[in-house]
């Protein structure tokens, strides 16, 4: 059974949870700005939602900010992070060393919040054993005993949609709790996994749409 991310209890929805990474960035942006204060409604007009929205999405995590004064960036921002888990560092395993997966690994912005790869694996003998960064790609065919050795919680998903379920159903062998797909194609995950998918194509063809009207 596929098991989509939808928050931490039944009545914390996926969008709440998109939601909290927008005013994480925001709350960023802030900081680095020198602001020390904001109000839910200058924070909403950041957002492009409203202020009774960001009252209700913070309102499941606690009691923030004060009556007339607002929130206090730093602390605010902080407590998004520990919300988010972004105060944790996430192991994860890239499956998949062609175009996609060479930009993702080398995207600052996932360690700058806490996510690092540690594992490459592809089925190209041209880029097995070529280094990223610290990382050696190995064949696919290590993945499961090293990932046994050097557990990591988060695969990445990048291989032909032909290859994905088999490399879902070895995460799930060695104990990957969540997985980002990248592969146009539906998955079947064991109740305890999370998945993510990321369809690039979906985003375009809503673009045309738009673009079209």
């Amino acid at each position: 059974m596929t098991r989509e991310i939808q928050g931490n209890t039944e009545k914390i929805s996926e969008f709440t949870v998109r939601r909290l990474s927008n005013y994480f960035r925001i709350l960023r942006e802030l900081e680095v700005k020198g602001v020390t204060t904001v109000s839910s409604a200058r924070l909403a007009e950041l957002g492009g939602i409203t202020s009774a929205q960001v009252r209700k999405d913070l309102s499941y995590f606690g009691n923030f900010g004060t009556r007339g004064l607002g929130y206090k960036v730093t602390e605010l921002k902080d407590a998004v992070i520990r919300i988010l888990g972004l105060n944790h560092r996430w192991g994860m395993a890239l499956f998949g060393a062609g175009s996609l997966g060479h930009a993702l690994f080398f995207h600052n912005g996932f360690r700058e919040d806490g996510f690092y790869f540690t594992h490459v694996y592809d089925i190209d003998d041209e880029k097995i054993g070529t280094m990223w960064r610290d990382v050696e790609i190995r064949h696919v065919r290590e993945a499961e005993d090293r990932l046994r050795a050097a557990p990591v919680e988060i695969g990445v998903l990048t291989t032909p949609k032909e290859s994905a379920q088999e490399v879902v159903d070895l995460m799930a062998r060695v104990g990957v709790k969540g997985v980002l797909n990248f592969a146009p194609k539906r998955l079947e995950l064991p109740d305890n996994m999370w998945l993510r998918n990321v369809n690039l194509a979906v985003a375009l063809e809503s673009l045309s749409f738009y673009l079209s009207l």
